[in-house]
C-alpha cells in the first residue's frame, strides 16, 4: 500500500503545478515538462539517499529543498484554480509563479534568520512570591542537520544569554543525525547561561537515532537531561518543580529505559509545589492535566512551518502555537520552534526564541 500512496502523492505534488504553470497556459510545454519530469525523478532519489541509512547530507539538502519548493508551488497552484473563474490560464500561471517564487525566497530568509523573540507572561497561581517574575528562555526544534548551522546556533545562544534567563529549556528535536556528526553544530549550547537551571528533554527526532547519546551529550554541555525525572529550583524561599518526560514516541523505539513516564518524572516531588513540565509534543498535555501540572512547554509543531501545513498539524495536535488552557489548572505553551525540519523554508510560521515570564498573579 505504501508505494501506491507514494506514487499518488508525488503525482499530485508535481502534477498540479505542472498543469497550472505549463500545460494549461500552453507556454514552453516541452521544456517545462522536461523540467518537471526531471524534478519528479530526482526528488525521491535525493530523499532516499539523504534520509536512508546512507544519510548523505548533500542529497538531504537537495531533497529537502525540493520538498519545500514543490509544496509551495502545489499549495498556490491549488489556490490558483479559483482564479480560473475570472482570468485565463496564462494569467493564473503568472500569478501562481510570482507568488510562489516570492514565498520561496521569503521563506528561505525566514528559516535562516536568527529567530525573533516572543515574550509571554504566564500566570501560575501556585507560584511562590520568591519566584514571581522568574524568566524562562525556551528553545526547541533546532534540528541541527545537513546544513551546517554552527554559526546560526552561536547567534541563537547569544540572544538567549542577552535575555538573562533564570531557567533555560530545550524542548527537544535538537538534531537530525548522530552526536558524532552534529557535535560541532551543537557545541555553542555549552555557552548558554541561566541562573537556576538549564534543562533538556528529548523530542521524537532523537528517537530516529541516538536518543540516549544526545541525553548524555547535552549533559556534557552543562544541560540537565530531564529523562523522566525532575529537579527543584529555588529562589528567595520559593520552589518550582522542573520536570521532563521522553517524547511520546520513545516507547516505540524500544530503547531500553525510554518511554514517556510522567508518574516516574514526578515521583518524590512535593505535591504542593507548582510544576513546569517539558514535554516535546503538545498532545502530551493529556497526562499533564491528569497529574495537575501547572505549565507544560512543548515544541514539535513548528507552527506548521510552511503554510497551509498547519491545518494538518492541528488535526494531530491540540495546539499549533501559543498559550492555551487545559483543565482547571494546566496551561500549555507551544513554541513554533527555533529552527526548521527538512525544507529550509518557513512561510507564515516564523521561528521564535520564547521568553516566558512566570507570575504568581
Amino acid at each position: 500500500m505504501r508505494l501506491p500512496v507514494l506514487l499518488v502523492v508525488l503525482a499530485l505534488l508535481f502534477g498540479l503545478p505542472w498543469w497550472t504553470l505549463v500545460l494549461a497556459p500552453g507556454v514552453l510545454v516541452l521544456p517545462g515538462t522536461i523540467v518537471f519530469m526531471a524534478a519528479l525523478l530526482l526528488f525521491p532519489l535525493m530523499m532516499y539517499l539523504g534520509h536512508s541509512r546512507r544519510a548523505l547530507d548533500r542529497a538531504a539538502r537537495i531533497g529537502d529543498t525540493m520538498l519545500g519548493v514543490i509544496w509551495v508551488f502545489f499549495a498556490w497552484s491549488a489556490l490558483g484554480q479559483l482564479l480560473h473563474v475570472f482570468f485565463d490560464s496564462s494569467t493564473v500561471a503568472l500569478v501562481v509563479l510570482v507568488i510562489s517564487v516570492v514565498l520561496v525566497l521569503w521563506g528561505t530568509f525566514e528559516a535562516m534568520r536568527v529567530p525573533r523573540i516572543k515574550r509571554v507572561d504566564v500566570i501560575i497561581p501556585r507560584l511562590g512570591a520568591g519566584l514571581d517574575g522568574v524568566k524562562v528562555a525556551l528553545i526547541s526544534d533546532t534540528h541541527l542537520g545537513p546544513l551546517n548551522r554552527a554559526r546560526w546556533m552561536a547567534k541563537v545562544v547569544a540572544v538567549v544569554n542577552d535575555l538573562d534567563p533564570d531557567i533555560a529549556i530545550h524542548a527537544g528535536d535538537i538534531a537530525d543525525g548522530s552526536v558524532a556528526r552534529r557535535t560541532p553544530q551543537a557545541a555553542p549550547l555549552a555557552d548558554v547561561r541561566a541562573r537556576l537551571a538549564k534543562v533538556y528533554a528529548t523530542g521524537n527526532h532523537e528517537y530516529f537515532g541516538e536518543a540516549q547519546a544526545w541525553l548524555d551529550h547535552m549533559e556534557t554541555l552543562g544541560w540537565e537531561p530531564l529523562h523522566n525525572r525532575h529537579l527543584v529550583v529555588e529562589r528567595d524561599g520559593a520552589k518550582l518543580v522542573l520536570a521532563g518526560v521522553d517524547d511520546r514516541t520513545a516507547a516505540a523505539s524500544r530503547l531500553p529505559g525510554h518511554g514517556a513516564d510522567l508518574p516516574r518524572a514526578l515521583s518524590g516531588a512535593d505535591e504542593s509545589l507548582p510544576v513546569l513540565l517539558v514535554a516535546h509534543q503538545p498532545k502530551q498535555i493529556t497526562d499533564a492535566v491528569s497529574a495537575g501540572v501547572d505549565l507544560q512547554v512543548s515544541g514539535h509543531t513548528h507552527g506548521g512551518q510552511i503554510w497551509p501545513f498547519h491545518y494538518l498539524v492541528r488535526i494531530d495536535q491540540p495546539s499549533v502555537h501559543g498559550l492555551t488552557k487545559h483543565g482547571d489548572r494546566t496551561q500549555l505553551y507551544t513554541t513554533r520552534g527555533t529552527g526548521f525540519w527538512g525544507p529550509p523554508l518557513r512561510v507564515f510560521a516564523p521561528s521564535e526564541i520564547t521568553l516566558l515570564t512566570l507570575k504568581g498573579s
